[in-house]
């Protein structure tokens, strides 16, 4: 019967417990970035079946980096422009957060999870940002390599 209890509890642990976050896994996030779906903090999801943008980051050695969206072409290429966000990555209590400046705003999301193709952010109002890493398109059928 103790073993029993002991295995619940050690059960309950890893299920309770969150992906923790290696500094060493934030290099994973530089990329294209294809939002999925949002999760409301009433439990109701919005899906994105398709999107006319994606997220772009690029983080730098000091934990600094920006955010920009980009239109992904038919022939795997992006249309960028020379809008971005600037962000500093803060590790705190053993959650990472992206801190967002702006002229018009000043704002916090939390990396939730991460690995080589899934991203997910958390924001101060409770909803969940799901990503998938993103795919170049090529619908033309020219046996050219997208970039």
């Amino acid at each position: 019967m103790k073993n029993i209890l002991k295995l619940l509890f050690v059960s309950f642990l890893f299920v309770s417990c969150q992906q923790k976050i290696a500094p060493s896994d934030i290099s994973k996030i530089n990329g294209y970035w294809e939002i999925e779906k949002v999760v409301f903090d009433e439990g109701k999801d919005k899906d994105y079946t398709i999107n006319e943008s994606y997220d772009y980051f690029q983080i730098a050695k000091n934990n600094t980096g920006i955010r920009k969206k980009v239109m992904p072409q038919l022939d795997g290429t992006f249309v960028v422009n020379d809008t971005y966000e600037n962000f500093k990555i803060r590790l705190e209590n053993d959650k990472v957060f992206f801190d967002y400046v702006t002229p018009y705003a000043k704002w916090s999301e939390e990396l939730s999870a991460i690995s080589k193709d899934k991203l997910v952010f958390k924001n101060s109002e409770e909803k969940e940002y799901h990503y998938k890493k993103a795919t170049p398109i090529n619908i033309l059928g020219d046996g050219k390599k997208t970039k």
